[in-house]
């Protein structure tokens, strides 16, 4: 019996149902690869958010009652300055340096969180006593920020924004310069996870 071949319309409609099945297949692997793409981006955005939490609390779970020499060296800055008047958010002491490699420096460290562009950046010396001019070291921790705010518990359990107050005396200046808030309270405004916001004890 004579073999019968493929006609030439049953090979188009053979080609024509292969470049369909391959157009639907291509669509949905373009579409797997965006959502798998989409979704890593979201986890390392949840990421950086919970990095820069933890960052932060333990910062101020570490604040120190060490006032610094001024950059400019006519006096000394608090262990905790939030005054509005610097493009620094916040600036002060925490204790717990971890010193791995044995250099010879306190365990103190002079750090400062500082909003720039969008971007929350945590910076500090290596010295605990900075001059004019001295660089600190800058780390990114999150962007896409609309605004950062930090607030600091009074004694009497009220809430303010600076941080630590008016100097009335000179009798009282010492007192003020290593004065320490109760808790602290950061508010994140992101641009996609909107208002996030931690409070963290201060331990006494």
């Amino acid at each position: 019996m004579q073999s019968r071949g493929f006609t030439l319309i049953e090979l188009l409609v053979a080609v024509f149902i292969s470049a369909v099945i391959f157009a639907i297949g291509y669509g949905a692997l373009q579409q797997a690869l965006g959502n798998r793409g989409a979704v890593q981006e979201n986890q390392d955005r949840l990421h950086a958010l919970v990095n820069t939490m933890r960052i932060v609390s333990q910062d101020f779970g570490q604040l120190a009652p060490r006032a610094t020499r001024s950059l400019v060296g006519d006096g000394a800055d608090p262990a905790l300055l939030a005054d509005g008047r610097t493009d620094a958010l916040v600036t002060f002491t925490r204790m717990g340096w971890a010193n791995p490699a044995g250099i010879q420096r306190p365990a103190l460290q002079r750090v400062r969180y500082a909003l720039d562009h969008g971007t929350l950046y945590r910076e500090h010396w290596r010295v605990l006593d900075p001059v004019l001019g001295a660089q600190p070291v800058r780390r990114k921790l999150i962007d896409h920020v609309k605004g950062v705010r930090f607030r600091f518990m009074e004694n009497g359990r009220s809430w303010t924004e600076q941080w630590p107050g008016l100097v009335t005396g000179g009798d009282m200046r010492q007192p003020l310069l290593r004065r320490r808030p109760i808790a602290v309270e950061v508010t994140l405004e992101l641009e996609d996870f909107g208002t996030v916001t931690r409070l963290i004890e201060v331990p006494g």
